[in-house]
């Protein structure tokens, strides 16, 4: 087979305008490796990417998505460490397809009780879990961590993360759903925004003191209120805007509060810091074999229908990681 189907960004906006197309298959280069795809996961800055509206802004025309699992099916020159048939995780481009080529050494395994849906749906999460709370966030055991957003796949990552290094883990999830799943990832505590006193809640169960890592990939109005629940020497760490809004952040907060505001750009800081790179391969390696964590998935798609599942997550309707179907 010379040709395989993926789906093609060819003019940037919504995703209804993405098209299925035949696409040559390219030659290996060395160090690398040839998948066949079985499930691919959806994220969020899929859907910015798709819009240009995201940091990295490819040229057109473009293959969507960042994470898969699927199997190895050819291997490069001067490729070691895989074989023909190994069950692996990719963290990269272009995922949104029956094929993908990718670097050896980026690579994970497949753990053998995992289904290839739910591989698809952690490594894009679980990165930017590990890379915010660990690397950026240096959360310690026994600190409180609010996760907004925290019935979604990178919200519930954070949950099990936090939960996992010692934290109390405060999650904030828009319905009984979700506030569900995020109790099961590890959640002690669960929070309704849509409660006019949500906050307070949040207050209280610090003791008053407020908590002392905030992990938000939601920005809007809930940026806004989650300030006056931190505690004093709090991290801040901002991790994307799915409500749509850039929220701005009066200075003064910072300084009566003592607090950091930190950025997060997971692939961005991984590619800019080798040592990072490998702190975080390892992490994830060992994530995976402690079998904890598996992902919550939130509706499986036929990679034809990709449109209707970034929909859906754009609508944040989405319980967990929705995932396309692309064996």
């Amino acid at each position: 087979m010379t040709t395989y189907r993926a789906i093609l960004c060819q003019q940037l906006g919504s995703p209804e305008l993405l098209t299925l197309a035949d696409l040559p298959r390219p030659a290996l280069k060395p160090g690398e490796v040839r998948i066949r795809l079985r499930a691919a996961g959806v994220n969020f800055p899929d859907l910015l990417q798709i819009a240009g509206e995201y940091q990295h802004k490819p040229s057109l025309p473009f293959v969507p998505g960042f994470e898969a699992a699927g199997d190895v099916i050819e291997i490069g020159p001067e490729t070691s460490g895989w074989q023909i048939g190994d069950a692996v995780i990719l963290r990269g481009g272009s995922c949104y397809a029956e094929e993908a080529v990718a670097r050896a050494e980026g690579l994970l395994r497949k753990p053998a009780d995992w289904s290839y849906e739910e591989a698809a749906a952690f490594p894009v999460a679980a990165a930017t879990a590990w890379v915010a709370l660990v690397a950026r966030g240096r959360l310690r055991a026994g600190e409180s961590l609010l996760v907004l957003g925290a019935g979604g796949g990178t919200g519930l990552a954070a949950v099990t993360l936090g939960s996992r290094l010692g934290a109390r883990v405060i999650a904030v999830a828009s319905s009984p759903a979700k506030r569900e799943a995020a109790v099961a990832a590890g959640a002690a505590i669960c929070v309704d925004p849509a409660e006019y006193d949500w906050i307070d809640q949040v207050r209280t169960v610090t003791g008053g003191q407020g908590v002392n890592i905030v992990f938000d990939p939601v920005g809007g109005d809930l940026f806004d209120a989650t300030w006056r629940g931190i505690a004093a020497g709090s991290r801040y760490l901002v991790i994307g805007f799915a409500a749509g809004r850039h929220p701005k952040l009066p200075a003064n907060r910072l300084l009566l509060r003592e607090a950091e505001l930190i950025g997060v750009r997971a692939g961005e800081q991984t590619r800019r810091d080798p040592l990072t790179a490998r702190q975080l391969q390892s992490a994830l390696n060992e994530w995976l074999v402690s079998g904890e964590g598996r992902p919550r998935l939130g509706g499986i798609y036929r990679l034809a229908d990709a449109a209707q599942a970034l929909r859906l997550m754009a609508d944040r309707g989405a319980v967990g990681k929705l995932v396309l179907h692309t064996g």
